[in-house]
């Protein structure tokens, strides 16, 4: 299996109203490393899983509206809890509907919160 990984960060804020989350309950901001790993078992045409430039393109566009952004604001958030997980889950279905035609394969979204913690979100592009 190949693979080949990009990376961004993100500056956002949001609460966490659950008693579940403590003090993350009230507002409070986030700095997340964001990788974008994209899997194939074969190389396409140009000998590689995805033109690298193109993938960090791809992921830059699908952070941008939620970088700098309070995710309390967001109508697309409305409701939910904007946990580093759901939002793995969210970036991968942005960044498959951005990957469609250009990329067949695997994407793992993985969000690190800090350098002990991280959640990710792995499926096929679909």
């Amino acid at each position: 299996m190949y693979s080949v990984r990009v990376r961004k960060h993100i500056m956002i804020a949001h609460s966490l109203p659950d008693p579940a989350f403590g003090l993350a309950q009230r507002l409070h901001g986030a700095t997340y490393v964001v990788d974008a790993e994209f899997f194939s078992e074969r190389l396409n045409a140009q000998n590689v899983v995805i033109d690298m430039g193109l993938a960090l393109q791809l992921l830059e566009e699908t952070l941008a509206p939620l970088d700098y952004r309070n995710l309390d604001e967001l109508p697309e958030f409305e409701g939910q809890l904007t946990t580093t997980e759901f939002l793995a889950h969210y970036i991968h279905g942005q960044m498959s509907r951005r990957l469609q035609g250009r990329f067949e394969g695997r994407l793992r979204i993985t969000l690190g919160e800090s350098h002990i913690a991280w959640a990710a979100y792995e499926g096929d592009v679909a």
